[in-house]
């Protein structure tokens, strides 16, 4: 583990600051994180940003914008995130990814939250809805996912899961809602985000080979057609038109390629780990 000073600190004319850290995990971000972590610093003064090694300029721009920046060798999105968590200084943490964020209308309602001191529920979910290019925001029926992202560490943590990336939050623990929303600019170009789902459906697959779960055989006939419908028509690609039409089929690929290399590799027609990230964006709407 290696810790990296603050060349800058937060930005002083921001205002007051809740009792809340944010925290990243990312690589190679440089085209992104900068504009991310702009839009949530005035939120908090522990901003850390976990990065798994990065060759651009993740590093520089967050440390430039006051992150303080700890790098971690890939382990999976629940590991580095729970590293992450294990070097935030308030119970009270806002998880986001180097490719969302955080409109003013969230800024605002986070705020509220603690106005009056603590937060009445443990978690809050907060909907995510992706931008495409040549958006500058998401479609007003666009498909959004509601996770926990906004969660007190004493009541939730990220589940240990290398692809599954969710908060696992404790028995009892109150859930609330929060009406505003994230913009999360996934999609940097069709090439980009095929390479990025393969890699995803690289570790989906190593996954289930450590739990021994077994995929019937069948599945290979109907997973690309199934696929594309769900991304397509229910989490509704097909606003975007061709483009849309596009993403969606990306989407099918992959979803395709995880259970065609779990037929590979549960005949030991390859051998080793599977998965070589390279991003640790994790696609919007996984499964």
């Amino acid at each position: 583990m290696t810790y990296r000073s603050n060349r800058d600190g937060p930005d002083d004319t921001s205002a007051a600051r809740q009792p809340l850290s944010v925290f990243f995990i990312a690589r190679n971000e440089a085209d992104r994180i900068g504009a991310a972590i702009r839009a949530a610093r005035d939120l908090t003064d522990d901003l850390i940003v976990v990065d798994s090694g990065s060759t651009d300029a993740t590093v520089a721009i967050a440390e430039g914008l006051g992150a303080r920046v700890v790098h971690r060798d890939w382990e999976g999105y629940g590991p580095q995130k729970r590293f992450a968590e294990e070097l935030c200084r308030h119970d009270w943490m806002l998880n986001l990814d180097a490719d969302e964020i955080v409109t003013p209308e969230l800024r605002a309602e986070i705020r509220s939250l603690f106005a009056r001191g603590e937060p009445e529920e443990d978690g809050y979910r907060i909907g995510i809805a992706e931008v495409f290019p040549g958006e500058e925001r998401p479609h007003r029926f666009a498909y959004t996912l509601h996770p926990v992202r906004l969660y007190r560490r004493s009541r939730g943590r990220y589940s240990a899961s290398p692809v599954h990336d969710r908060v696992d939050m404790a028995e009892g623990a109150r859930i609330g809602s929060l009406r505003a929303i994230l913009h999360h600019f996934s999609v940097r170009s069709l090439a980009d985000q095929l390479a990025k789902l393969d890699r995803y459906s690289d570790q989906q697959a190593d996954d289930l080979a450590a739990r021994g779960i077994v995929i019937p055989t069948w599945r290979i006939l109907f997973e690309f057609q199934a696929s594309f419908w769900k991304a397509y028509i229910i989490r509704r690609h097909f606003l975007r038109g061709t483009y849309g039409f596009l993403t969606a089929a990306n989407y099918a690929i992959a979803r395709h390629m995880r259970v065609a290399k779990h037929y590979e590799r549960s005949r030991g027609l390859t051998r080793g780990p599977l998965s070589d990230a390279t991003s640790v964006d994790p696609p919007q709407a996984k499964p």
